[in-house]
């Protein structure tokens, strides 16, 4: 299975607003969307994550391509700054373990 982990962190109240105008209807699509089996979102320190488990990458890819997902991703640097890792794995991780990877494999996007 594949797993993608997001953390991002909003640069101001007037961005986190905008945030979740986007993010809503695309973690729905998400939840609904072909080969999903698990989508989550929480919130630690300052940074906003999205935890999401695909059947397969190739699953996952074609959300991406979601009128939904398209449009919050045009709006991510806007919003903050953050990153998306992902991983196969044989399980989905805890939370805990996901941080951890995502931690380990930051890339800033500006």
């Amino acid at each position: 299975m594949y797993i993608s982990i997001t953390g991002l962190k909003y640069k101001g109240l007037a961005k986190t607003l905008r945030f979740w105008f986007f993010t809503i209807p695309a973690f729905a699509s998400a939840k609904k969307a072909k080969g999903n089996l698990f989508a989550e979102a929480k919130k630690v320190g300052e940074y906003q994550h999205t935890l999401t488990a695909w059947k397969t990458r190739d699953d996952m890819m074609n959300y991406i391509h979601d009128k939904y997902h398209s449009r919050a991703m045009k709006q991510f640097s806007s919003i903050g700054s953050g990153s998306t890792y992902g991983f196969e794995a044989e399980e989905i991780p805890s939370w805990e373990s996901a941080l951890k990877i995502w931690k380990e494999n930051f890339n800033l996007q500006k």
